[in-house]
């Protein structure tokens, strides 16, 4: 099966994209930046926000995996006129199935960041199209990147209160390949990581792997958004469930060969699909979603 990958260079797209090969999938990548084929991964010039040069890249498809996004400071501008661009073209191709990457707590939280989500997820509903939402909660490796940013302070802000349930990239590949091989579900589907940990558990152990001392400053955070992650609505019991916990992607076990071409490339901290930052265009958008920055042709 042929399938488009918007958000290919971003963190879940890096995990994604080398899955659907293990699995025999024909890879087409969107991107903004000219890019050479390279790994058996088509790479096509497209704009989500203007249109230009999607139209091209969703001709002859047989699904779309929609990763890309604006973030959680870009405002939408990707997540919903995207989206809208996106599913008109589609639908005017013929394709016939489109998964779209969505987080846990879209619908019972829909404030800020959250109601983009709902709102593209409502777009790609209605498209006419076949559809699968998959909504995963935080990724093991943004929130890594998130305490990374307050690594430099003498003293860190802790929300005792406030649970997390963090998930692997390299799972959520996973489980989007699976379903993206399975044909439409027509329903949401909640994807969560195996632990859920209260804010002061998840940086005393990150603290612990960076090497780092810092005392921890209880506080609590104003804001809906806050309130409902305090009442439990973005975690998930839904089975099944992610196997990397925090700890063990922070400090991970030796190594086990494996045949799992997914597992072997991005369960790692260290592997380069996990270290999207790297790569500047990365951050333009609030993103680490894989949107980029435009550059001139």
């Amino acid at each position: 099966m042929r399938i488009l990958v918007t958000g290919a260079t971003g963190t879940l797209g890096g995990a994604l994209v080398p899955a659907l090969l293990k699995a025999g999938h024909e890879v087409r990548a969107l991107s903004r930046t000219k890019r050479d084929d390279r790994g058996n991964v088509e790479w096509v010039w497209g704009d989500l926000i203007s249109g230009n040069g999607v139209r091209e890249a969703v001709d002859g498809v047989e699904a779309i995996a929609h990763l890309a996004t604006s973030g959680r400071r870009g405002r939408g501008a990707v997540d919903v006129p995207g989206t809208r661009t996106l599913m008109i073209l589609a639908h005017a191709a013929g394709v016939p199935h489109v998964l779209f990457t969505s987080m846990v707590g879209a619908d019972r939280a829909a404030y800020g960041h959250l109601w983009h989500k709902l709102e593209a997820e409502l777009l790609v509903q209605e498209s006419g199209l076949g559809w699968t939402i998959l909504r995963a909660t935080p990724f093991h490796q943004w929130l890594h990147r998130r305490l990374r940013d307050y690594a430099s302070l003498p003293v860190l802000p802790v929300d005792r209160s406030l649970p997390w349930q963090p998930v692997h990239t390299g799972e959520v590949a996973t489980r989007a390949a699976a379903l993206l091989s399975a044909g439409p579900a027509h329903r949401e589907i909640e994807y969560g990581g195996p632990q859920v940990l209260n804010t002061e558990e998840l940086v005393r152990t990150w603290l612990r792997a960076s090497g780092l001392r810092r005392a921890c400053l209880p506080v609590r955070y104003p804001g809906r958004l806050y309130a409902a992650q305090r009442a439990g609505d973005l975690t998930t019991d839904a089975a099944p469930k992610g196997e990397i916990t925090w700890h063990d992607y922070l400090m991970p076990p030796p190594p086990v060969l494996s045949d799992d071409f997914a597992s072997e490339h991005t369960a790692s901290p260290t592997s380069p699909a996990t270290q999207p930052e790297q790569d500047p265009d990365l951050h333009v958008y609030g993103g680490d979603e894989g949107y980029e920055r435009p550059t001139r042709s």
